[in-house]
């Protein structure tokens, strides 16, 4: 099984970094910021840049698209998990058309109301987690798993 962590530097990679139990013995790739704290984290793994900024930033939602389609069609992930932020659409969008199986985590902080990436990948995910059970007001199909931190 070959997984694909894609998301955000700062609290979403954290986000991400904590599943290790998950996914320490699989085959893996990450897709994030080329920033200090992610080449820190991840200095070890196999690691993707994709541009930021990325939140209402049509230009580079445009490149990330791009990008997902080069690195997802090089890659094949069977599974494809992201806690957000923006860059975590296209990826979950090309990911879908490819096969790939999707699991979106939306982020610890939100309790009541949902982020605009929960929106937007809600419809197509296919395992979506919620650490809140107020969530499940919000998205009724999510599962609440409890908080991962």
């Amino acid at each position: 099984m070959k997984v694909c962590l894609v998301g955000s530097s700062g609290g979403h990679l954290t986000h991400l970094y904590m599943l290790k139990p998950f996914w320490k013995n699989k085959e893996r790739f990450w897709v994030t910021f080329n920033k200090e704290d992610a080449r820190s984290k991840l200095q070890n793994e196999k690691m993707y840049s994709c541009y930021y900024p990325t939140n209402r930033n049509l230009r580079n939602l445009i490149k990330n698209t791009f990008l997902a389609i080069k690195i997802l069609k090089k890659e094949r992930p069977d599974i494809i998990i992201s806690s957000g932020a923006a860059v975590a659409v296209p990826f979950f969008y090309i990911g879908k058309i490819l096969g790939a199986k999707l699991i979106y985590i939306e982020v610890f902080d939100r309790y009541d109301k949902p982020t605009i990436t929960g929106k937007l990948v809600y419809p197509i995910a296919d395992k979506f987690i919620v650490e809140w059970e107020e969530m499940k007001k919000v998205y009724p199909k999510a599962i609440n798993l409890g908080s991962i931190f």
